[in-house]
């Protein structure tokens, strides 16, 4: 069905998994002499011992809470890279604060191979609207496109109608960026009376595309595709055009394990994913993602023998991603910390003319006119999004525990 990046893609799977855990072990060896804080993090492991996924499996997870605290601890990166801060290119920030090291080296953070499959190729102008103020995506996205040879737009986010003037100005031949942001271009091309026709595929991660949402965009005549990736370890996997699931990317060893565990589930059960990169400069091992997925069964049709995987599944914590950004409950508690009214609050994450929305509903016993508009001043200024406020009574919102509720429809 498909042309493959390289010959890694339809390598037999027992050759793979060979590869993949001699690399490991080169790669455990390196961080034993190189970062010796994530050798000791790691229960100082024999590197020789780790032979297969059974051996992986007896390591310690690796959270970002860690890295949090390892960076507070030893800035800017915790100990957990191979190389000093100033022989990086870049450093990238990450909420948390998260701090990502980054090199300009071909697809360092190998996306190429995603896009490859999206049917990007070198003579495409991409128009890559993913954040490049010190988060890390911009760079992510427009290093692999340089890689295949690719003209970059840096678009960057917001601003949706210099966007489209650019994009119609350039004749960009695809798109990278968020699901729903595409729409807004187009809306506003139609609105502007400005040529986007020259869009012809598009690659899209950030947040879950929906099942109506890639049919508007199919018939306008634009295919798309998903990738799943971190700012902490890159691509993980990406769609083809099979449409099964994902394939997992050739240089990562993925994991499903039981979320809050580092114990992995049978095939086909929903669980956390983990993934450990071969990165030999930021080597992070057994990472727990938050993420939610499972295994799915045989080979992509495309001839691409590695692991798929479901996708996206939600998060293993009640953690959650609208607009392409994170949304946590700790903001939604400290909204309610602002708010002395505030007895109880609940986020619900649903669809509106195919874009996210939120709203937050709070019981109060003490309610006022301007209360709502209030607190939704907070939550925009907490979470650095717009969402609606209703008030109710005290014993209104179900005892369930649940603090964010995203009740979009995944499949």
């Amino acid at each position: 069905m498909s042309d493959h990046y390289d010959d890694l893609e339809t390598r037999a799977p027992e050759a793979r998994e060979q590869a993949l855990f001699d690399a490991l072990r080169a790669q455990l060896r390196d961080i034993a002499t190189r970062a010796p804080k994530l050798h000791a993090l790691l229960g100082g492991p024999d590197a020789d011992a780790v032979t297969g996924r059974d051996a992986l499996a007896k390591l310690p997870v690796l959270r970002k809470s860690a890295l949090v605290e390892m960076q507070k601890a030893d800035p800017p990166f915790g100990g957990l890279t191979t190389r000093p801060a100033a022989e990086f290119d870049y450093i990238f920030q990450s909420p948390g604060p998260i701090y990502e090291p980054g090199m300009s080296t071909p697809d360092w953070w190998r996306f190429a191979r995603a896009f490859h499959a999206a049917g990007l190729r070198g003579p495409d102008i991409v128009h890559n609207s993913f954040a490049y103020h010190l988060t890390p995506a911009g760079e992510m996205l427009a290093n692999a496109a340089r890689a295949l040879g690719c003209t970059v737009v840096a678009g960057g986010v917001g601003n949706t109608e210099a966007q489209v003037n650019v994009a119609a100005d350039v004749r960009a031949t695809a798109y990278v960026g968020t699901p729903d942001f595409l729409k807004m271009m187009l809306d506003k091309a139609a609105e502007l009376g400005r040529d986007l026709s020259s869009i012809r595929r598009a690659w899209v991660s950030g947040g879950p595309l929906f099942p109506s949402l890639r049919q508007e965009y199919a018939d306008r005549g634009i295919p798309v595709r998903q990738g799943y990736a971190t700012a902490d370890v890159g691509s993980i996997a990406f769609e083809t055009e099979a449409m099964e699931g994902m394939v997992v990317d050739e240089g990562v060893i993925l994991e499903i394990v039981r979320p809050g565990t580092g114990t992995p589930v049978p095939e086909g059960e929903v669980g956390e994913v983990l993934v450990t990169a071969l990165n030999a400069d930021y080597p992070l091992v057994r990472f727990a993602t938050g993420d939610m997925s499972a295994v799915l069964p045989g080979p992509c049709p495309t001839g691409r023998t590695n692991m798929r995987i479901k996708g996206w599944m939600g998060r293993a914590d009640q953690t959650t991603k609208v607009k392409g950004m994170f949304v946590r409950p700790e903001q939604v508690a400290e909204v309610v910390s602002r708010h002395p009214e505030i007895v109880k609050a609940r986020l619900t994450v649903t669809r509106a003319g195919e874009q996210d929305a939120m709203t937050l509903a709070v019981e109060t016993a003490t309610p006022s006119p301007d209360l709502a508009a209030r607190i939704a001043e907070t939550l925009q200024s907490v979470v650095k999004l717009r969402g609606e406020v209703e008030c109710d009574i005290p014993g209104s919102l179900p005892n369930d525990g649940k603090v964010i509720d995203d009740i979009r429809k995944f499949d």
